[in-house]
């Protein structure tokens, strides 16, 4: 008769109690005892250097991001008033963007300061790509102004 415990197999005598400790028998696969010996140097080294890889094209690609605009390093600058910036966006994003900024033509705006950085947010505004959004060249302070409201949304 056998007795399986958490994958161990305990040996009972003929007509005995449970062997002691000593003469348990490990009831293993093949599987498992291939997941226990050491991993060759070629499995260790492969997700190594994998890692490096990615690590050394994230450094690269931060290395070589095109450097920031003058425009856009006036503004970053700048301390912003969202008072001012509701101001400006009544006067400029409310017909596309909303009163609220809930989206009409344009999106709605609410978090978006969570989906893209400052720089991104001032090159949308005043480069006209994203038809049917006009280019729209605040002055800099105009600029973070617009930016602090738009991280209060």
């Amino acid at each position: 008769m056998a007795n399986q415990w958490l994958g161990l197999k305990t040996v009972i005598n003929e007509g005995a109690n449970l062997i002691n400790g000593a003469d348990v028998v490990a009831d293993m696969t093949d599987s498992e005892l291939l997941s226990t010996q050491a991993k060759s140097p070629l499995q260790t080294a492969i997700p190594i250097a994998l890692t490096f890889i990615v690590v050394a094209i994230a450094i690269a690609l931060w290395i070589l991001r095109p450097p920031l605009d003058t425009y856009t390093q006036s503004v970053l600058n700048l301390s912003g008033d969202a008072v001012q910036g509701r101001s400006i966006f009544v006067m400029n994003c409310v017909a596309c963007h909303g009163q609220w900024a809930d989206g009409k033509i344009g999106p709605n705006l609410h978090g978006v300061s969570d989906r893209k950085s400052d720089a991104r947010l001032i090159h949308q505004v005043v480069s006209g790509e994203t038809p049917p959004m006009p280019q729209f060249q605040p002055s800099p302070q105009d600029m973070a102004d617009l930016l602090s409201y738009l991280k209060q949304l």
